[in-house]
């Protein structure tokens, strides 16, 4: 009894060391943190690139650029009727408790997904391409690129809102992925935008024709990797920016924000928002990704404080490209303009030679995804379907994956 004593005395001496250990790394993360930090983001000093740190200034070096590289997000569409992700209260993530998810995000898990896919699709609806018209700003990227100024465009949206505004696809990098195609988790056979669209404005559930698989917009979810042509063109584009833009976006998803380290040290960065971003050190920001617009030792760096749209009229302005821009702007309007009331009258007139000569359609027992209520709709894959993990071979570049940085509120 008493052998047993003992061990068990000096077994909860040893938890008890180990747990002091664990107390004093915790007490002393903070501090090492601090330490860490101060060295990382120090830049090596040079030649301020601007008289002045305003739009105008700006404009003036812009002006003899020739491979500008634009970094977007979500604030370039929200004039566009698109809502942002984090705004309280109008953001998406504070419009999904109808969904009864675990937490907001999970509606872009790949895991969540695969078992219940109802929420993605409904949302799917208010996001899809074609129910949107392009902003200003996606015009003025357009602009940059028939002024020969634009290398790439790349963006964290997947509203394929650069398409419709008419930049060319070899111009654009969806780094969080596109809903003009999808593919088959199981078969990755591929789907076009419009198949898809149909489906899913039916409330119903895309499966795949050959397999039965769930067929998945090409939308990057958390833990999934980017795009492969997204890590290729920064390689290429990055190291021959002379001139980086930074519009609509909080800065706040990995890896895409540490895209401002990516460019020389001589390259000027200019930051067209609401609220300054990307210049407080944090683990998911550090080095050389660091905006200096408020500090005395800033020697590249702009940040223009703005609605993104207003910024670039500003900007075109500045440039000398107002009457092309607002030529532009009007000619891109009257055309969606013609095109709205086109699809108007072929929809009436659909519905109307429908109305005339429909056959009785049979009663059949379907499943909805509405959140709310049951109706009868068509049911894609009436069979269960045991889902299999796929292993995908690694690579260098898919050790990257889309993460969101979380923070204590």
């Amino acid at each position: 009894m008493a052998t047993e004593s003992k061990t068990d005395e000096k077994n909860t001496n040893e938890e008890t060391d180990q747990w002091a250990v664990v107390d004093q790394m915790i007490e002393r993360f903070p501090s090492l943190i601090d330490t860490l930090l101060p060295t990382a983001v120090e830049e090596p000093e040079g030649p301020r690139l601007f008289k002045s740190f305003d739009l105008a200034s700006a404009a003036e070096y812009m002006s003899k650029c020739s491979n500008i590289v634009v970094m977007s997000g979500a604030g370039i569409s929200t004039s566009a009727g698109i809502p942002d992700f984090r705004t309280p209260g109008t953001g998406l993530y504070s419009k999904l408790e109808q969904y009864n998810l675990p937490q907001p995000e999970s509606i872009f898990d790949i895991t969540y997904f695969r078992e219940n896919p109802k929420p993605f699709f409904l949302l799917s609806k208010e996001l899809y391409p074609k129910n949107f018209t392009p902003t200003p700003t996606h015009y003025f990227i357009r602009l940059l690129n028939e002024k020969g100024k634009l290398l790439r465009s790349f963006t964290q949206n997947i509203d394929s809102l650069e398409r419709i505004a008419g930049i060319p696809e070899e111009k654009i990098i969806e780094a969080h992925g596109t809903f003009s195609t999808a593919h088959c988790l199981d078969c990755r056979k591929e789907f076009s935008l419009d198949y898809v669209k149909d489906i899913i404005f039916k409330d119903e559930i895309p499966y795949c024709d050959t397999c039965k698989g769930l067929i998945k917009p090409d939308v990057v979810f958390f833990s999934e990797s980017l795009p492969q042509r997204y890590f290729e063109y920064v390689e290429k584009d990055f190291a021959k920016c002379d001139f980086l833009i930074i519009i609509g976006t909080s800065l706040a998803v990995v890896p895409f924000n540490s895209l401002t380290s990516r460019v020389s040290l001589n390259c000027p960065r200019l930051l067209i928002n609401k609220e300054p971003v990307g210049n407080i050190p944090s683990f998911w920001l550090s080095g050389e990704a660091i905006l200096r617009f408020d500090s005395p030792k800033n020697r590249r760096d702009i940040f223009h404080p703005s609605a993104c749209d207003d910024g670039v009229m500003e900007l075109a302005k500045l440039l000398g490209w107002e009457n092309d821009f607002k030529k532009l702007l009007a000619k891109e309007r009257k055309s969606s303009s013609t095109q709205t009331v086109c699809s108007n009258i072929v929809t009436a007139l659909t519905q109307k030679i429908s109305s005339v000569s429909k056959p009785a359609p049979q009663t059949v027992q379907r499943r909805s995804i509405s959140p709310t209520k049951t109706t009868k709709i068509t049911v894609r894959d009436q069979s269960p379907k045991k889902v299999v993990a796929r292993t995908s071979s690694i690579t260098k570049s898919s050790k990257f994956t889309l993460t969101e940085k979380s923070q204590k509120k």
